[in-house]
C-alpha cells in the first residue's frame, strides 16, 4: 500500500476517531466519555481528535448522524401505505423499532442517543437551529401526507398533523430513555394513526413579506450533491427554485413549495456558520425522519422537496451566495439551465418561486407586501 496523501490520512484518522467514539459513547455514555480515552482507543493523540472535531459535543452529534444515516429500517411487512392513516401508523412503527428496549443495557448502540436532548437544552445556540430542523421535518412529513390524499379530497395543509405526530414520536423517544416500559408501543402507533383524522384548521397563511426580485441571466452549473430526503443524487439540472437557507430560516422553504408551480423542483440547500456542531445536528434531524419516511411512504408520495447539505458552501457559491450564516435566506429561480431570478432576505423563497422569468421578476418589483404577523402554529 502506497503512502497516503495528507487528505487521505486526515480522512483515515477521522474514521478511526469516529469508530473509537462509538465505542466510548456506547460504553460510558456522552457525559462520562473522555476525549483522552477516545484518542487512546483510536491510537491517536488528543490533538488529532481536536483537529477533526472542535469538541466532544461536535463529535457526539457526528456519531449520532452517522448512525442515523447508516441505519437500515426493517423491511415493511407489505407494500408501502396508501392512505395518511396507514402511512402515519407505518411511520410510527419504523420510528419505535429503533428505540432501546427495557431489556437493553444502560449503554450500547441503542442508547447512545439518550443524552441528545439534554445537550440541546443546555445551549440556547443549539436550541434555535434544532427548532427549525423540527419545522423542516414537519414540512417534509406534512407534504408527504398531503400527496396521499384521494384526488377528490379538498386541498388542505397537513403540516400541523405532522407536527403533532412528530411531537408524539419524539416524546416516546424521551420516555423510552427516562422511563423504560412506561407506554405500550402499540398505543403510540394507534395515536399517530388517528392524528390523520383530526381537523386542525391548518391553512397556509397569506403571502408573507415579499422582497424585490432581481432579474438575472447567468449560467447555472451546480456541483454534484445528494438529496438526503431520497438518499440519491439531487436533481439540480431542471427548472425550479434553489433556496439557500441558514439553520435559523429553514421554515421559509415552505413558502417556495406553496408558491411554485406544481411541476417545479424545489431544493433546500442547508448552510450554517457552525459546520462543526450544527451541520451534524442537521444531518441527524433529517436522517431520523427520512429513514422512516422512505419506509412508510411510497415513492410517489415523497415530498416535492429536495434537501441538500452544503457544509463547504459550494452549492451556495454556484448560486452566487458567497457568504453564508445561520440567518441566510436567498433563493434563485432556474430555467433552461440559467439563473433568471434572484432574491435575498426574508421572503426570498416566495419571491423566487412566484417569479418564473426575468419578465416575471420585473413585474414583481414594487409590489412588496407589508409585514404580517406569523400565523398561529407556524
Amino acid at each position: 500500500m502506497g503512502r497516503l496523501s495528507r487528505a487521505q490520512l486526515q480522512e483515515h484518522n477521522r474514521a478511526k476517531v469516529l469508530a473509537a467514539a462509538v465505542e466510548e459513547f456506547a460504553e460510558r455514555g456522552f457525559r462520562d466519555a473522555k476525549i483522552d480515552t477516545i484518542a487512546e482507543r483510536a491510537e491517536l493523540t488528543r490533538g488529532a481528535v481536536y483537529s477533526n472535531f472542535p469538541g466532544k459535543r461536535a463529535l457526539y452529534f457526528t456519531v449520532l448522524a452517522d448512525l442515523a444515516e447508516r441505519a437500515e429500517p426493517p423491511a415493511p411487512d407489505s407494500e408501502p401505505s396508501l392512505t395518511p392513516r396507514e402511512a402515519l401508523a407505518s411511520l410510527a412503527r419504523a420510528w419505535l423499532a429503533r428505540l432501546p428496549l427495557t431489556t437493553d443495557e444502560r449503554y450500547g448502540l441503542a442508547r447512545i442517543g439518550v443524552d441528545l436532548m439534554p445537550e440541546i437544552l443546555a445551549d440556547e445556540r443549539i436550541r434555535l437551529p434544532f427548532a427549525q430542523l423540527m419545522r423542516l421535518d414537519a414540512i417534509l412529513l406534512g407534504l408527504a401526507l398531503e400527496r396521499l390524499r384521494p384526488p377528490a379530497t379538498p386541498d388542505g395543509r397537513l403540516v400541523r398533523v405532522a407536527e403533532a405526530a412528530l411531537t408524539t414520536l419524539h416524546g416516546a423517544t424521551q420516555m423510552a430513555a427516562a422511563a423504560p416500559g412506561f407506554t405500550d408501543p402499540f398505543t403510540i402507533v394507534s395515536a399517530c394513526e388517528r392524528l390523520a383524522d383530526l381537523g386542525l384548521d391548518d391553512r397556509w397563511p397569506s403571502t408573507p413579506w415579499i422582497p424585490r426580485a432581481r432579474p438575472a441571466d447567468e449560467p447555472w452549473s451546480p456541483p454534484p450533491a445528494v438529496d438526503v430526503v431520497r438518499g440519491e443524487p439531487a436533481r439540480l439540472a431542471g427548472d425550479g427554485v434553489v433556496a439557500i437557507l441558514g439553520l435559523h430560516r429553514l421554515e421559509a422553504v415552505e413558502e417556495a413549495v406553496r408558491a411554485a408551480p406544481a411541476d417545479a423542483t424545489i431544493t433546500a440547500v442547508l448552510v450554517t456558520g457552525d459546520p462543526g456542531e450544527l451541520a451534524p445536528l442537521a444531518r441527524l434531524a433529517v436522517a431520523d425522519l427520512c429513514g422512516c419516511l422512505r419506509q412508510a411512504f411510497p415513492p410517489s408520495a415523497w415530498p416535492r422537496l429536495q434537501v441538500v447539505f452544503d457544509t463547504l458552501g459550494a452549492l451556495a457559491a454556484a448560486a452566487g451566495v458567497l457568504a453564508v450564516s445561520d440567518a441566510t435566506e436567498a433563493a434563485v429561480r432556474v430555467e433552461a439551465g440559467r439563473i433568471v431570478v434572484r432574491a435575498d432576505g426574508r421572503g426570498a423563497c416566495h419571491t423566487a418561486a412566484s417569479a418564473k422569468s426575468a419578465e416575471g421578476a420585473e413585474s414583481a418589483e414594487g409590489r412588496a407586501a407589508p409585514v404580517r404577523p406569523s400565523a398561529p402554529g407556524r
